[in-house]
């Protein structure tokens, strides 16, 4: 199973950190391994798919 590269932003709905990752895209889920942002929020985050 081939799994494509992706860039994907990741914006904290808490504290509105930016984020930008390269990350992995397998069938509907991306992996970044990102888990939570520095103000601690783990849950409330706008993701949104870049171009490469």
């Amino acid at each position: 199973m081939s799994s494509a590269r992706v860039k994907v932003a990741i914006r904290c709905r808490s504290c509105g950190e930016k984020f930008v990752l390269r990350g992995r895209r397998e069938k509907d889920q991306i992996d970044t391994g990102f888990k939570q942002c520095i103000c601690n929020n783990a849950l409330d985050f706008e993701i949104e798919e870049l171009a490469l």
